[in-house]
C-alpha cells in the first residue's frame, strides 16, 4: 500500500488552488521537492511508483491497482498497471508501459486530475474489468475496513447489476481475509452450511465450520510457514480431532491457484458424511 502524502501528483492549476504561489512552485522545482515530468504536471518527492507511472501515462491509478493502493485485498499482485483517463484525455508513451486503460465516466469526473478514485468507484471498476468474484472479495475487504458507508452500498446497488446486488447481499463485514471471502464465495454454489469465525473448545477460533464437524482453515499469512506456528497449528488440529472434528488446512497457493484440489478435498469429506455430527 502506498504511503506518500497527497497530493502527490497535480496540475499547475491544482497546485495554485491548494495555496502554492508561482514562486513556491519554482522553489520546489529548484530544491527537488517538486519535479515536472511534462508541461503542466508536477510530482512531489516520494510519490508512489504506481502513481508516478500512471501519471506518466496521462492518468491515475484505478481498478485493482487503486484497490491495492487503498489497502483492499486482491487475489495477487497484478502485472499490468490499471490507469484511468478522462474521455478527452491523452495517453503518453513511457518506459516499460503495459498499462490497462479505463476511460472515466460521470461518476468519476469530480476527482482531481491524478487523484485515486473513491472505493465505490474502484469496486465498480473491478466488477467490470475483473468479474464478479474479484468484486465480491474486494467488497468484503472494504466492508471489513469500514471504508464503505451505507450510502456507498446503495450507490453500488443502483449502479451495478442484479448479480452484483446479490453479491452485496451475501457480503459480510467480518471476513478475516480475502482468502476466506474467496473460499466462502466459491463454496456458495454447493449449498453447504458454512459458518465463519467459530470458537471451538480447546482449539480457539477457526476460519470455517462446514456442517457440524468439518473445520476448514486458510493460512494466508507468511508466519504460518514458521516452525513455531506450524507446531501451534498441529496442536490445534490434534485438539480438534480429540473433540470429534476433522480439519482441512489450505494455503494461499492452493486456494488461489488450485481451487479444484481444494474443492475436491472438501467435497470428498462431505460426501462421506464426515461434516455431520
Amino acid at each position: 500500500m502506498c504511503t506518500a502524502s497527497p497530493p502527490t501528483v497535480a496540475t499547475f492549476r491544482e497546485l495554485r488552488a491548494s495555496g502554492l504561489s508561482r514562486s513556491k512552485i519554482a522553489e520546489g522545482l529548484d530544491d527537488g521537492s517538486l519535479t515536472s515530468p511534462r508541461r503542466g504536471v508536477y510530482e512531489r518527492r516520494g510519490v508512489c511508483p504506481e502513481i508516478k507511472a500512471a501519471a506518466a501515462h496521462g492518468g491515475w491509478i484505478t481498478c485493482v491497482s487503486a484497490a491495492v493502493h487503498l489497502g483492499l485485498w486482491v487475489a495477487e499482485h497484478r502485472k499490468h498497471l490499471h490507469v484511468g483517463l478522462r474521455p478527452n484525455g491523452r495517453a503518453y508513451s513511457h518506459a516499460d508501459c503495459s498499462c490497462v486503460v479505463h476511460w472515466s465516466d460521470a461518476d468519476d469526473a469530480k476527482r482531481s486530475a491524478f487523484g485515486v478514485p473513491s472505493v465505490r468507484v474502484v469496486l465498480r471498476q473491478i466488477l467490470r474489468c475483473q468479474g464478479l468474484e474479484s468484486f465480491f472479495v474486494a467488497l468484503e475487504s472494504a466492508l471489513r475496513q469500514r471504508t464503505l458507508s451505507q450510502a456507498d452500498l446503495e450507490w453500488l446497488r443502483q449502479h451495478t447489476n442484479s448479480r452484483a446486488r446479490d453479491a452485496i447481499g451475501f457480503a459480510r463485514r467480518d471476513a478475516d481475509s480475502g482468502l476466506e471471502s474467496l473460499l466462502r464465495w466459491r463454496l456458495r454454489r454447493r449449498g453447504l452450511r458454512v459458518r465463519t469465525q467459530q470458537s471451538i473448545t480447546s482449539v480457539g477460533r477457526v476460519d470455517f465450520v462446514i456442517g457440524e464437524r468439518l473445520i476448514v482453515e486458510v493460512d494466508g499469512a507468511p508466519n504460518h510457514d514458521s516452525e513455531s506456528h506450524r507446531h501451534k497449528d498441529l496442536v490445534r488440529d490434534a485438539n480438534a480431532a480429540a473433540w470429534g472434528f476433522v480439519t482441512l488446512r489450505f494455503d494461499y497457493a492452493l486456494v488461489v491457484h488450485d481451487w479444484d484440489t481444494v474443492e475436491l478435498a472438501i467435497l470428498g469429506l462431505v460426501d462421506r458424511g464426515l461434516h455431520l455430527a
